[in-house]
């Protein structure tokens, strides 16, 4: 899979596109969406909510109308997940529409008979929710990111903005099989950039303080946050300290630059969540989500916070910023 960067240009444009049928008549469909953090379905402020709807609306669907939208969301406690699923397992909903790995292995853990379409999951052959890409096999399928490819791109994109680069501290959430798998990759992806790996291991808000003490140790030249669900705390700890120790951290897009880390890197979920509408019709129409192929981004976003990289002394390269889809200053 290819990853291209460019200034401008729509993020994660997804392939296939699904041919439209109508509507069942008369049919009301019944969608459980299921997130690990957030409070409520609000598609006037949040981008991927009104993606979903919009999505809908194309293909002939009205939350209220034709669909009936079961929302639940674990608040930024991932421990809740598993209740969330099985509440809506039990209410018969015709499909999940899961956001993230976790909440889509979670349904899948509670109901393999519901469909779901997935939205932004990291390796489902690998993580076990799919035989392949062009043919699922099984309950899931939707929008899937290769861990390989955006992993290793992580690590290039902060040797190329942080001079004699060749230390990453990587802080990731053991708990989740999702993101063992991205820091596999990172680890096997580093060294062929001449960059050695300093892991640590997060799985719970406790092991913070440790992570952090690790950090000052061991001096890496720049940090890579995958941490996957968060709590409501977590990521502003992440943020502060990474700003108070001026230490260049790229972040899972949309969740680093806003309060004062380097980068954010990853696919935009918004974008992908467009896709869901086509995949709801085609399964409300007899298809069958074993039978429709996981799609892939082709395009990952990249935004530089320059405020923060002035903070740290750094020169971000002009070739960096042309390649860049947002910059904040």
């Amino acid at each position: 899979m290819l990853i291209a960067l460019g200034a401008g240009a729509v993020a994660s444009t997804v392939r296939p596109r699904l041919a439209m049928a109508a509507p069942p008549k008369g049919k009301v469909i019944r969608l459980g969406l299921l997130t690990g953090i957030r409070d409520k379905f609000d598609p006037e402020s949040n981008a991927i909510d009104r993606a979903i709807t919009e999505s809908l609306r194309a293909q002939g669907y009205e939350i209220g109308r034709n669909v009936a939208l079961e929302f639940r969301s674990a608040g930024g406690n991932p421990e809740r997940l598993p209740a969330l699923a099985a509440e809506l397992a039990r209410l018969k909903v015709d499909m999940f529409v899961t956001l993230g790995t976790q909440p889509t292995l979670t349904a899948f853990r509670a109901a393999q008979a519901i469909p779901i379409i997935a939205v932004g999951i990291t390796d489902p052959v690998e993580t076990n929710l799919a035989q392949s890409l062009a043919r699922p096999g099984g309950n899931v399928t939707g929008l899937a990111v290769n861990a390989s490819d955006i992993s290793a791109k992580r690590v290039q994109l902060l040797k190329e903005a942080v001079p004699k680069f060749s230390r990453v501290a990587v802080l990731w959430n053991s708990t989740f099989q999702s993101m063992s798998l991205q820091f596999q990759q990172v680890e096997t992806a580093a060294p062929t950039l001449g960059v050695t790996v300093l892991s640590l291991r997060v799985a719970s808000a406790d092991d913070f303080d440790h992570a952090f003490e690790a950090i000052r140790k061991g001096r890496p030249d720049g940090l890579i946050v995958l941490f996957g669900p968060m709590r409501g705390s977590d990521l502003p700890r992440i943020v502060e300290f990474v700003t108070h120790n001026r230490l260049p951290a790229l972040f899972e897009l949309g969740q680093g630059i806003r309060g004062g880390g380097l980068m954010e890197f990853g696919a935009d979920f918004a974008d992908l969540a467009r896709q869901v509408g086509p995949y709801v019709d085609k399964i409300a129409n007899g298809a069958k989500a074993a039978d429709l192929p996981i799609a892939q981004p082709t395009k990952f976003e990249l935004n530089i916070n320059m405020k923060a990289a002035r903070a740290m002394g750094l020169t971000i390269p002009p070739s960096l910023l042309l390649r860049a889809d947002k910059v904040v200053e």
